[in-house]
């Protein structure tokens, strides 16, 4: 799986994520009045999302839900392609490449759950994190060796600079 997926990371020029089990663990906190709901997200996923824009791939969010703690985190990591409250995974993958001239076949989706089919038998680089339900690892391309919200979204950074050839200021230069 991973020859013939590292062949299909070298054309990524976008990578959409789902945001709840797989920026996060998929729990969703509340406290005991109105107040927000929280979310914990992994240091080493923002670090993974800020390398693939550094390196020049875009980056897009397209989540079910609405959350404010998305909206803060993706300002502080600078994705500009942020949709929330988006059901329709399919359709909302469409609406952020119309503009775009980027083709499915140059973007890498990363869901972990039924409303992530769509857009994972869509694009050109179908990926999960490793606690993804098993009809989402059915369809992935890869999948990462680590869960959701622990690192998911880092791998498969590392994993498609790594198959472009691109190397990062964190990486260890080869021996």
């Amino acid at each position: 799986m991973t020859g013939r997926a590292a062949q299909l990371a070298e054309s990524i020029r976008m990578v959409v994520l789902d945001v709840d089990g797989v920026l996060t663990d998929g729990s969703v906190l509340y406290g005991e009045t109105n107040q927000a709901e929280i979310k914990a997200f992994n240091i080493k996923d923002g670090l993974g999302i800020k390398l693939l824009l550094d390196n020049g791939i875009e980056v897009a969010i397209i989540t079910g839900r609405s959350s404010e703690a998305v909206t803060r985190r993706m300002e502080e990591l600078a994705v500009k392609i942020v949709l929330q409250g988006r059901e329709d995974k399919r359709e909302a993958l469409l609406e952020i490449l119309e503009p775009r001239s980027i083709p499915l076949a140059q973007v890498a989706y990363m869901g972990d759950d039924l409303p992530d089919l769509d857009p994972l038998r869509m694009v050109g680089l179908a990926t999960c994190p490793s606690d993804a339900v098993s009809a989402v690892c059915d369809v992935a391309d890869w999948r990462a060796p680590c869960p959701g919200g622990r690192g998911a979204v880092r791998a498969l950074s590392d994993f498609i600079l790594g198959s472009q050839g691109m190397r990062t200021p964190y990486q260890e230069p080869d021996h």
